[in-house]
């Protein structure tokens, strides 16, 4: 190798080792190899030479091409190799540290409560049946034993909906998941124990109503069924929610169309200081009675056979009174610091009564 070979080796060598970035090595190759670069340069003149000299001068040049393209790609390399080293360094987490903490969602208490009323009343053998929230009229009303007549059938009360088409009854928006009863006793054959939590609506709005709520309703239709297994398992179902064994339960007459005899159900209640279980007063939770043997034949069940008991509560209204909510409005103004105050954590399990 001639002397200006041997020259530009060794430059470019060290050149090569003095380069500590990429922008550094990438001035020495393209200084070297470049299209105006040193080894191009001396290609370019061989033109200018004899074809003895040529054919010599040629060799070497592309000896010394491979050599340098070589030496250049390594250095490269050793150089993207540590400054992805030092951004892995400088980048580097230590998973020894906390994590930091981030704002976790919580149940909204409604949820919660249904939660809990599916694993009460699970724990006694129910299970939760649905409907859809558009019902027929006869769904709704008149296999219930209520009448064209009755009240609860009134605008001022239900939401009714236009037929589906000309000739069809009109439908309403269910104002309680009491079809979801019938149309489980229609497709399924006894014994039934089932709950129906759902949304409902009626045309009534205040502190205490809204044109949507929730409500549970229940069931049970089985052979030898009397009073005493209705006052049972709600007298349970609403110690163990309350979490008060001995939560005074009070059964009272009542009417409603679809069950005979029928009841309301207070528990225990200061009126003074609005605390549960304590004083005494008497605070209404919830409707219930025995099926109406009309009911049960407008399903196709004789009544002579087979009996049960039916209930419903609201469950914003048990909500309130388990939290001390004064007003059922707040569940629905989306106030993220009135659901971060009621809200449950999804991890936390719904808790049930020692006793069931």
């Amino acid at each position: 190798m001639s002397d200006d070979l041997e020259t530009l080796r060794e430059q470019t060598v060290q050149a090569l080792a003095a380069a500590t970035d990429q922008r550094a090595w990438d001035s020495v190759r393209v200084g070297t190899l470049g299209k105006s670069g040193r080894l191009t340069a001396l290609l370019k003149e061989l033109g200018r030479m004899t074809p003895d000299e040529r054919r010599a001068r040629g060799a070497a040049l592309n000896r010394l091409r491979d050599e340098l393209t070589r030496l250049i790609e390594a250095r490269g390399q050793e150089l993207e190799a540590a400054a992805l080293n030092a951004r892995l360094a400088a980048e580097r987490v230590d998973v020894t540290l906390p994590c930091t903490p981030e704002a976790e969602g919580l149940l909204h208490p409604i949820t919660r409560t249904i939660e809990e009323m599916a694993a009460i009343f699970g724990s006694m053998g129910f299970q939760i049946a649905e409907g859809p929230d558009i019902e027929s009229d006869w769904h709704n009303f008149s296999a219930l034993n209520t009448p064209a007549h009755h009240p609860a059938r009134t605008d001022q009360d239900t939401f009714y909906l236009p037929p589906e088409a000309e000739g069809q009854p009109e439908r309403v928006l269910r104002t309680q998941t009491s079809g979801v009863q019938i149309r489980t006793m229609l497709g399924q054959e006894p014994p039934i124990r089932i709950i129906a939590p759902g949304r409902t609506y009626r045309a009534d709005h205040d502190a205490t109503h809204s044109p949507m709520f929730h409500q549970c309703e229940g069931l049970v239709i089985e052979k030898g069924i009397t009073l005493g297994h209705l006052k049972g398992c709600l007298s349970d179902f609403l110690r163990a929610f309350f979490q008060m064994p001995e939560l005074p339960v009070r059964f009272r007459a009542s009417y409603f169309p679809f069950t005979e005899p029928s009841m309301e159900i207070d528990i225990g209640w200061s009126r003074r200081t609005g605390q549960i279980g304590a004083g005494d007063d008497w605070l209404e939770v919830l409707g219930a009675g025995m099926v109406h043997p009309r009911v049960l034949a407008n399903c196709g069940l004789d009544a002579r056979q087979w009996q049960g008991f039916a209930f419903g509560m609201g469950i914003e209204r048990l909500t309130m009174l388990r939290h001390g909510i004064p007003d059922l409005r707040s569940f629905y103004e989306s106030d993220v610091r009135w659901l971060r105050h009621y809200g449950t954590s999804p991890l936390s399990p719904a808790l049930l009564h020692e006793g069931l």
